[in-house]
């Protein structure tokens, strides 16, 4: 298997289950050692760390809410105790609420957009100030299908990811100086345990919307953070690359 990232050091956060655990484990097929950040679900953490050491790479598992400014500084010096560096950083963690918007509450709102948005603005400017000292680096944020489109009964978590796209354009003009680039991946359905309870078949539901004609896996997304992470894409800054199968690119077309 080819090692792109070899050496290289990268902090996911959210990375207990799920897509961030797929990106964290993919991260460390590919080379890296990968500190596995969780805010409650401290054994998935536990779980992912292990399943990385068995591909025979360093992790650790670091509990912080990267929605408290605090947590994310505690976060970092932890990090920093065990690697001497951040190479990739991946901004992961996100939260949803599945309700009408007429219906949504203030609570409810502001979980959501501190966790995804908040959380990633304060992640990137903790990591990014790392990097600046350090040379360069590469800061990855997980974006969404709604970046491009609506969501119903999603506002919450649609104005976030929207409100991640924008921030990572800006983020990439500002940081282009300091040799780091920033780029979102939005993926399109993926199967995680989170997803299997929106539909009785998830799978099949989104597949046969999928020009692909399947759905989406961690793994996929992992591929995609990997090559972003790499060597390969060292010009590649301010862009949002879509694992989705084509979902989001498929207008609703009256025709067969």
């Amino acid at each position: 298997m080819d090692h792109p990232l070899e050496s290289k050091v990268a902090l996911v956060t959210g990375a207990s289950k799920g897509v961030g655990k797929g990106i964290a484990v993919e991260l460390a097929r590919r080379g890296a050692n990968v500190a596995v950040n969780y805010n409650t679900d401290r054994a998935g953490a536990e779980t992912t760390v292990a399943e990385i050491h068995r591909i025979g790479r360093e992790a650790m598992a670091i509990q912080a809410n990267v929605a408290v400014a605090a947590d994310v500084d505690r976060m970092f010096a932890h990090f920093l105790e065990k690697f001497p560096r951040l190479d990739i950083l991946v901004n992961n963690a996100g939260v949803q609420t599945w309700k009408p918007l007429l219906d949504l509450t203030e609570p409810e709102w502001d979980r959501t957009i501190d966790t995804n948005l908040k959380g990633c603005f304060l992640c990137t400017q903790r990591g990014a100030r790392h990097m600046c000292e350090r040379g360069g680096g590469r800061i990855i944020n997980i974006g969404s299908g709604c970046n491009k489109v609506a969501f119903p009964n999603l506002a919450d978590y649609t104005a976030s990811k929207g409100g991640v796209e924008m921030f990572t354009k800006c983020a990439a003009v500002e940081l282009g100086k300091y040799r780091i680039t920033v780029n979102c991946v939005a993926p399109g359905a993926i199967e995680i345990e989170r997803t299997k309870l929106e539909a009785g078949d998830y799978a099949a539901t989104w597949a046969k919307l999928t020009p692909l004609g399947r759905v989406g896996e961690p793994l996929d997304v992992g591929r995609a953070v990997v090559f972003l992470a790499s060597e390969a894409a060292e010009f590649i800054t301010g862009q949002t690359i879509w694992v989705d199968g084509g979902l989001f690119s498929k207008p609703a077309w009256p025709y067969s």
